[in-house]
């Protein structure tokens, strides 16, 4: 399959004296002005121009759920899940019921 590109290597001798020539096209001001970080974005081969639009972000303060593993009986775990989403909210509240109710 041809993508129509072509794949040229030069040697760094040959980058030397290409740029001495003038035949350069990279804007060395440009990159003499990058910071660390953005010149760390700009050789990331996955970055490719991406922009992203931070103007509809939403900050969500620190979560005190923590992710983890439980078992539960499969009837269980169904009676919940059929009730819809926000099963994983409901069989929260169940349990912080409970301890609620434990702790008086």
């Amino acid at each position: 399959m041809e993508s129509g590109k072509r794949i040229v290597s030069y040697s760094s001798a040959e980058l030397k004296a290409m740029v001495e020539r003038g035949e350069s096209e990279t804007d060395w001001e440009a990159v003499k002005a990058m910071t660390d970080v953005e010149a760390a974005i700009a050789s990331d081969p996955d970055e490719a121009g991406l922009e992203i639009d931070w103007s509809k972000a939403v900050f969500h303060p620190e979560s005190r759920k923590k992710p983890m593993t439980i078992r539960l009986d499969a009837d269980v775990l169904a009676f919940f899940q059929g009730q819809g989403r926000g099963y994983q909210t409901r069989i929260n509240a169940v349990l912080r019921a409970y301890m609620e109710h434990a702790r008086k």
